[in-house]
């Protein structure tokens, strides 16, 4: 890059599925055909250094040997260290305000300096944080780490578990603990009628995983009760005392009060109840009711933000949180991305072709692993056999697909 170029970042906020793909799609298909392609460069800003399968965070919490530890977390500057020099940049913080009208970013980095980034072009990928610290990187791998160490310790002594939320977080935590803790019942027993450990998962649902048709339910309802899980339905957790038992404190027993009256002593409270979105550092403006960034469904694009800032994944508005709906937009928002830089850079849109339009797949899909052996869920509106579950994703919960996404060789070619 000469002297009289200017830079134009494309800064990505957020190291995981949307961050990470979308980054390396960019660098393979998408600067080779732009005009002076060195004067552009991909700033990757993420709050932890390592990228994680988080879906297999039910099982990873529960002991280091059930997953191969190299696979579970990854460096994200070496995932990156073989594109041009000056094509890539990481940034070790989190995002602390972003000013869409001056177009830049202020990031906290991890060493407690702020750094502020001026931007060409932006993708929010910042993801949703869950309210147990035990479910993903709210923090860094080490806060992670820590939380899981936590856990594991109190988990030896503890005899009664409460789980809110019958989602699939909910559900695969309580079947991987139950099988992990009491085992399974015998072949001719449908309950664990002696389960040495009491697990019970408490949804406001009439049915666990809503998302898939009630019949799939009820079977997931049928395994957990065979690694010795019960499931209170049509109930919500009014309040939690301490308060901070299962959020800020992952070992603390607890007591948890229902709105029915109901009250459940936990050795261990997990609450598994849905995300928050990861968008503190945004303008109201830009917010959906359920704080997620208000997203263009079609073309990715943060509308009243202004040009060239688009958001993809669990902090997007443009379809329900889940990895097969992030993965399918990657290339959608490529492509519009690469749209809009050549329109920028004062190419004629009939050149550039048409925008492309993303279609989030409806169709029920959900894979629900329950222990280590069974499992429910669909693909494509089809409903799999428990088998098929766990070939696919039971065994190790995605860990034999992340290989390919982190690296980005599943984005070698252009799709």
């Amino acid at each position: 890059m000469t002297q009289s170029t200017v830079q134009k970042n494309i800064v990505i906020l957020g190291g995981s599925y949307g961050g990470v793909s979308i980054a390396h799609y960019l660098l393979k298909h998408v600067f080779p055909n732009l005009p002076d392609s060195a004067s552009y460069q991909i700033v990757l800003v993420s709050t932890s250094d390592e990228v994680m399968c988080r879906p297999a965070c039910p099982r990873a919490m529960i002991s280091d040997d059930l997953l191969p530890q190299e696979k579970l977390f990854v460096n994200i500057p070496k995932l990156f260290a073989h594109y041009p020099k000056n094509s890539f940049r990481f940034v070790h913080g989190t995002a602390a305000k972003l000013d869409h009208t001056a177009r830049n970013a202020t990031i906290e980095r991890r060493s407690g300096e702020l750094e502020t980034i001026q931007f060409h072009s932006l993708v929010i990928a910042t993801g949703a944080s869950t309210r147990s610290p035990l479910l993903g990187l709210n923090q860094d791998v080490d806060f992670l780490r820590k939380s899981w160490a936590a856990f594991r310790e109190a988990l030896k002594a503890a005899k009664t578990v409460v789980i809110a939320g019958g989602g699939p977080s909910g559900i695969e935590i309580a079947g991987e603990l139950g099988q992990y803790l009491n085992g399974r019942a015998g072949w001719f027993h449908s309950t664990l009628t002696d389960p040495k450990v009491q697990i019970t998962v408490v949804t406001a649902g009439s049915d666990i995983l809503p998302v898939l048709r009630p019949a799939i339910a009820k079977q997931a309802e049928e395994y957990l009760a065979r690694v010795g899980v019960r499931v209170i339905r049509n109930s919500r957790v009014k309040r939690v005392e301490p308060e901070e038992a299962g959020t800020e404190d992952v070992s603390s027993q607890a007591t948890v009060i229902l709105e029915d009256g109901e009250i459940l002593k936990a050795d261990l409270y997990i609450p598994a109840i849905g995300t928050i979105p990861n968008t503190g550092f945004l303008d109201k403006s830009l917010l959906r009711s359920d704080s997620r960034v208000d997203t263009n469904a079609s073309t990715l694009r943060v509308d009243r933000a202004g040009p060239r800032i688009y958001a993809i994944g669990d902090v997007s508005s443009s379809a329900r949180p889940a990895v097969h709906n992030v993965l399918s937009a990657v290339p959608v928002l490529a492509t519009n991305i690469e749209r809009d830089l050549l329109n920028a850079d004062g190419n004629q849109t009939s050149t550039v072709g048409e925008d492309r339009k993303f279609e989030e797949d409806k169709r029920e899909t959900q894979l629900v692993p329950i222990g280590q052996s069974k499992g429910v869920g669909a693909a494509m509106g089809y409903r799999l056999p428990s088998f098929m579950v766990w070939l696919i994703k039971g065994r190790d919960y995605w860990l034999w697909t992340t290989g390919n996404l982190w690296s980005g060789k599943q984005w070698a070619r252009k799709s």
